[in-house]
This record gives C-alpha cells, structure tokens and sequence, in this order.
C-alpha cells in the first residue's frame, strides 16, 4: 500500500477548511495532517483528500447528496469517515465554503464525543 503525500497546497487548503476553534489541534500523520479536538480526529488530509468523522445522520445526507469519495487507501478505507468530493479541491470559492461548512459539522460532533483517553506507559524491561 502506497501512501499518498499532501502537497504544500493540498495542506494550505486544508487548514482554510478547518475551523479556527480553540482546542483544535492540526498536527502531521504520515506525511499528511489530522485535525483533532479532545484527542479524536474529525478531520484528516489523505493525499488531496479531505476526509471528515460525521454523525450518521449528517453522513447520509453528505453521501446522498453529493459526488463523496472513500477516505483512505483504495484496498482499506476508514471506516466512520466519509471523503469530500475532489472536485471541491478545484472548483472555488463557493466550494471551499462548503467544505468548511461539512467540516465545521465534523468538529461539532467530534466535540461531543467523550475526550479520548490518555494511553497508558508501557512498562520498561529491567536493565541486567
């Protein structure tokens, strides 16, 4: 499986979408970026995808109502997330927009999710 890496310009459109919120936190993953709040992730950036953690009812409507994409590896994709449409990469203003109202929705629903709980230390072998 090969993964795909974010352009310098698939990342700046990436943090336009992203909601400006305390408590957001955009950080690197494998060469791409997450957007977590509380610990869990409502967004991530796959190559030029951007792929958003929905409720399901927001989910189906999204997928229902526009050209959606699987987010992830083709042979893989993960499961909760629903890629936006590529197209909105490329369209402009009026697009961008409505990315960052889908992932303005994927925050508030994250947000409300319990926080995601710290792991705990592995222990350390004794040293002979």
């Amino acid at each position: 499986m090969e993964m795909p890496k974010a352009s310098e310009a698939d990342k700046e459109h990436f943090r336009a979408v992203v909601p400006d919120h305390p408590g957001v936190v955009i950080k690197p993953m494998f060469g791409n970026l997450g957007a977590f709040v509380n610990g869990n992730m409502f967004a991530g950036l796959f190559g030029p995808t951007i792929g958003i953690k929905l409720s399901d009812e927001d989910r189906e409507v999204l997928e229902s109502s526009e050209r959606t994409v699987p987010f992830g590896p083709a042979e893989r994709p993960m499961g909760g997330y629903t890629g936006l449409p590529e197209m909105w990469n490329e369209e402009g203003d009026g697009d961008e927009a409505r990315a960052r109202a889908w992932t303005e929705k994927a925050f508030a629903y994250v947000a409300s999710l319990p926080p995601k709980a710290a792991k705990e230390p592995k222990p350390r072998a004794a040293k002979k």
